[in-house]
């Protein structure tokens, strides 16, 4: 039985899974990602069928999300407009795209701690990219979010929103892609190592909704604003809400997000060159 290992040409194909050390490590986490990048139309199919699945028999399919979101901002709206002091017009336009922008955040941070487990049975079976399965969390969500945007323009219209420099919506969502497939490495292997990971990060995310401007303002906190820098959530989700909600946007802003995305893409690619090879054992 032939026990060598693949010669240096061909680990791109063999997707390498002994242990490596040094720079190695990375250079086979890197074929990993490309090879994932590759195969970005099958992760865009397997998103979509997962879609397609879950409402499988249903009238409406995924629009029940959309009915769902509209019931939610039409609730909270007329609630905490009059529980702020704040005139309707302004305040729903804001709370639609804040929900739909944190539902999206909220689910993909939840589903990305089991995005390894829930697919073991591939995993085990076949030599695939670990990257396909975040791409296809990842793609499956945006197909939410793109149902749920319809919600935000419904709103827009009556309340007659006029976007402001939408073309900086366009960086603003690429940030957000990176930053979706860094947390899915990053929580996936987390989450395939320590089981307990998952029923965290769902308690933090239900912290962080309240104390992160999603339902309320960040100008009612006054003084305190600064200090809304350090929340990991705000800085990404102000530079998509400020240019689509006609707002001006501080430059520190986007210093921030870049400064969270920066700490959070060096955690992912360490974590993904140290322990990829590990997967396959902890699932």
């Amino acid at each position: 039985m032939n026990t060598t290992h693949p010669r240096a040409g061909d680990r791109e194909t063999a997707l390498d899974l002994y242990p490596l050390s040094g720079w190695g490590r990375y250079r086979a986490a890197f074929a990993d990602l490309r090879q994932g990048m590759r195969l970005m139309p099958l992760a865009m199919t397997l998103g979509w069928l997962d879609i397609k699945m879950r409402y499988r028999g249903s009238i409406l399919g995924p629009f029940w999300l959309t009915i769902s979101t509209a019931v939610m901002v039409a609730a909270l709206g007329f609630l905490y407009a009059e529980l702020f002091g704040i005139v309707l017009g302004n305040y729903l336009p804001f709370l639609a795209l804040s929900l739909v922008l944190w539902t999206y955040i909220s689910t993909l941070i939840t589903e990305s701690t089991t995005v390894f487990s829930q697919a073991s049975g591939l995993i085990q079976s076949a030599r695939t990219p670990f990257s396909v399965f975040a791409l296809q969390v990842i793609v499956r969500n945006f197909l939410v979010l793109a149902h749920n945007a319809a919600v935000v323009l419904v709103v827009f219209l009556i309340f007659h929103v006029m976007p402001h420099k939408i073309w900086l919506v366009v960086p603003a969502l690429a940030l957000w892609s990176i930053d979706s497939f860094a947390i899915m490495l990053c929580l996936g292997l987390l989450g395939a190592r320590f089981r307990d990971i998952p029923p965290i990060v769902v308690s933090l995310l239900q912290v962080f909704f309240f104390i992160t401007p999603v339902i309320w303002r960040p100008e009612l906190v006054g003084s305190l604003a600064g200090w809304l820098l350090l929340d990991p959530f705000y800085p990404l989700l102000a530079i998509v809400r400020a240019p689509l909600l006609g707002e001006s946007l501080s430059p520190v802003i986007w210093e921030a997000a870049l400064a969270h995305s920066a700490i959070l893409i060096l955690a992912a690619a360490s974590f993904f060159a140290r322990f990829r090879a590990r997967i396959a054992y902890w699932v």
